[in-house]
């Protein structure tokens, strides 16, 4: 109990300096993510090699699929650590380094052609979404063991404000460099920037002072893991109506990621446009995020994911019946309020779910068992913008956030409020 104690109190000291300097590795990940956003940039980047919808929607799906599939599957690893920091920062260079493998192909697209730079295109994305996948797991535990329970909302929701500040200086940089370059160098460039603010996030969040503490699940065989895992599946209906609404906010938000390609291709407007546009989604994000993190920290995480999800339906509303590219600068900030829904608000009620020894397993089984909708839904969403039109994909996007909303209000109770995470 003294060794506990004082691992706790030495958490305890360490929390200013480990919120400052994820702060800055949240920052200028997200700086990197709009020099390269899968969005925008990684999206009109295969457009130049593709007219397919389906695969410009592969984009995000990789992307999320990847993040999501491996957390489950290496949960046991996780649960036998006693610092969370070695694997975090050893499998997090595959998330980073995938970025310089883009600047190279786009570099060479003119002499490698666009087939041969779309396969090792999409070998990227899928290499730099594993590599996501299982970071997230340990760094999502590191999180909540550096973190006290009763911040978290509030530290995700200002990491992702950072991270959505420099993101939207990136995205407006970006559409720049696009706009006033040929288009292989232009995306090589791009992806450059990117790199270099990996860079600075990894040497931010390799700063982190994590104690050492006896591992949650020492000595349990992975037998006896993964049985717990299904008893904790079974047991826990709230938790599964949470990995319910997860899957439908997929649906919920899929649309957002054809806007780009939509109001280039079918308004007309030029890459810096877009980049603009983009900046406007991320600005929202950055002004939404803290406040959103906030509010569910004093008042209710689930209801604040409904307020999100209900701006996801009327963003995917107003993008179906635009008459004109004015009406899409509304569509892409109620998007961004959509997102923190999404993304910190989601990851604060993730760790709300069960005790400190069964945090890893609920973490895996969050995003595990919505990774195979994360791959599908895009690619049912973008054969439906190929075969109907990218209006109907966001007629189905406006659906599936006002299902989601339902079942939110309807069908789900908030966790636990948690306390202090003792180191």
């Amino acid at each position: 109990m003294t060794a506990l104690n004082s691992a706790a109190l030495k958490q305890s000291k360490n929390f200013p300096f480990n919120f400052f300097v994820n702060m800055l590795d949240g920052g200028f990940f997200g700086m990197g993510l709009g020099f390269a956003s899968f969005t925008t940039v990684v999206s009109l980047f295969v457009s130049n090699m593709t007219s397919s919808a389906i695969l410009i929607g592969l984009i995000p799906a990789i992307h999320v699929m990847g993040w999501q599939l491996p957390q489950l599957f290496i949960a046991h690893r996780v649960s036998q650590q006693k610092r969370y920091k070695p694997m975090v920062m050893f499998f997090t260079l595959h998330e980073r380094l995938p970025f310089l493998g883009l600047a190279i192909i786009a570099w060479f697209i003119p002499t490698i052609g666009p087939k041969i730079g779309l396969l090792l295109t999409f070998f990227c994305l899928v290499w730099q979404g594993l590599g996501g996948g299982f970071t997230a797991n340990a760094w999502q535990a590191m999180i909540g063991k550096i973190i006290p329970g009763d911040r978290w909302g509030v530290f995700f929701g200002l990491q992702s404000a950072a991270g959505n500040l420099l993101s939207s200086v990136g995205a407006v940089i970006a559409g720049r460099v696009l706009e006033n370059n040929p288009p292989s160098s232009g995306f090589a460039a791009c992806f450059l920037l990117a790199v270099a603010a990996f860079v600075v996030s990894y040497v931010a969040l390799g700063q982190t002072r994590e104690e050492r503490s006896a591992p949650v699940n020492l000595g349990i065989e992975p037998r006896v893991f993964w049985k717990d895992l299904r008893d904790l599946w079974r047991r826990d209906g709230n938790f599964r109506g949470f990995v319910g609404v997860r899957i439908l906010a997929q649906l919920g938000t899929v649309g957002f990621a054809f806007y780009s390609v939509y109001v280039v291709h079918y308004y007309g407007v030029n890459e810096a446009t877009a980049g603009i546009l983009t900046g406007i989604l991320l600005g929202i994000q950055t002004v939404a995020s803290p406040l959103m993190g906030w509010l569910g920290d004093h008042w209710s995480h689930r209801g604040v994911m409904a307020l999100g999800m209900l701006s996801a339906a009327v963003s995917a509303g107003v993008a179906w019946r635009a008459p004109s590219i004015g009406w899409f600068y509304l569509a892409y900030a109620l998007a961004g309020i959509a997102y923190v829904a999404t993304w910190p608000i989601a990851l604060t009620m993730t760790l709300e779910f069960g005790e400190d020894h069964e945090k890893p397993a609920y973490i895996g089984l969050a995003n595990t068992l919505i990774g195979p909708t994360a791959f599908i839904i895009p690619l049912l969403a973008g054969w439906l913008a190929d075969a109907v039109g990218y209006p109907a994909t966001f007629l189905a996007t406006a659906v599936g956030a006002v299902v989601t909303v339902l079942m939110l209000s309807l069908m789900l109770h908030d966790p636990p409020k948690a306390g202090l995470v003792e180191g």
